[in-house]
């Protein structure tokens, strides 16, 4: 069941693909659907893509793929009641899915990157007509920017797949801290850092996985976690 915002981005999107060729901006959606930031597209996008509407392209900016199509739908669904996904508890009228913070002007708007995967440095992951809303007290001093986290490598710390990391831009942090480290130049991930001697190690939150040790001169730090952000 999709809720009247979701039935409106989807058919919008459908309409042009069929058009162009490609998916609109995220920019595009905003306006279309008269709201007014894009973390609200990213809510209804993400919306789409847990009932199997559409599907996300990794590492590659504006590339969605229509799962179902919207043509059968009725021209409106009403939202079911009691859970809903991805809204804010006491600020959700059945009407708007562009669920906002009590305090609208303490929101922040920081640079959403791709999903976090190997093979890809963290600039190459930047769209930068995407971004994502966060509530200001969940910042601290100094640049900040969203990351979707991939896969489950960290779970055992309570990040899982499809999470939005806020990360604090540094080259630097402290042993035991979880870091956005770049590995020889070309392969950004999320671990625990962990350093002896003169030997980094990139610690998993899942036993399933292995403790990669590297030289120092193999990795840099690109931010720290801050924040995460789940969205149900």
């Amino acid at each position: 069941m999709l809720t009247k915002k979701q039935l409106e981005l989807l058919r919008y999107i459908d309409r042009e693909m069929k058009k162009r060729g490609i998916s609109p901006s995220f920019d595009e959606m905003k306006e279309a659907l008269g709201l007014k930031s894009k973390s609200g597209i990213h809510r209804l996008i993400t919306g789409l893509e847990e009932r199997g509407f559409i599907r996300r392209l990794p590492h590659r900016a504006r590339a969605l793929e229509i799962l179902r199509r919207p043509d059968a739908l009725p021209p409106m669904e009403t939202p079911q009641p009691g859970f809903s996904p991805s809204v804010i508890e006491g600020g959700y009228d059945g009407d708007d899915d562009e669920a906002q913070a009590p305090n609208s002007a303490s929101t922040v708007e920081l640079p959403l990157f791709g999903r976090i995967a190997a093979g890809n440095p963290i600039e190459a992951m930047r769209d930068p007509s995407e971004t994502f809303g966060v509530p200001a007290s969940l910042l601290g001093p100094g640049e900040h920017y969203a990351l979707e986290v991939q896969g489950d490598s960290m779970i055992e710390a309570g990040i899982f797949d499809g999470d939005i990391a806020i990360i604090q831009h540094t080259d630097n942090a402290d042993n035991g801290t979880i870091v956005v480290a770049l590995v020889d130049d070309n392969e950004v991930t999320l671990k625990r850092l962990r350093r002896k001697n003169n030997s980094i190690a990139l610690e998993p939150a899942n036993a399933a996985y292995e403790t990669r040790i590297f030289g120092p001169d193999r990795v840099a730090i690109q931010g720290r976690l801050r924040a995460l952000i789940r969205q149900y």
